[in-house]
């Protein structure tokens, strides 16, 4: 299951990581964001070990929202020693997201 990130815990699972990490920012609301919610949380099972999978309500945290300057959603954006090193914006087929997150491992 997809760690769900918060304004409070960002630092400590994001930019303090030894691994990858992959933040899905989305909204309950958000028809794109229902759509690859799916494959967010398979990858959440078949990276376990190998890359953190998170998840980011913009509604519940706009301070990391705001940070990241995430203004469409669903934006995932792919991290590797706290800095982003890849972006995608707007819902895709799993594959792409795959795709990004195994460059980076």
């Amino acid at each position: 299951m997809a760690l769900e990130i918060t304004d409070a815990t960002f630092e400590e699972v994001v930019l303090k990581s030894d691994k990858p990490v992959v933040i899905d920012f989305w909204a309950t609301w958000c028809g794109p964001c229902r759509m690859i919610a799916p494959s967010i949380e398979e990858m959440a099972e078949e990276f376990a070990g190998k890359a953190v999978i998170g998840k980011v309500d913009v509604d519940n945290n706009p301070g990391v929202t705001g940070q990241f300057g995430v203004r469409n959603i669903p934006t995932v954006l792919f991290i590797k020693n706290g800095e982003i090193v890849d972006k995608q914006v707007g819902a895709v087929p799993k594959n792409a997201l795959v795709a990004k997150l195994e460059k980076l491992l």
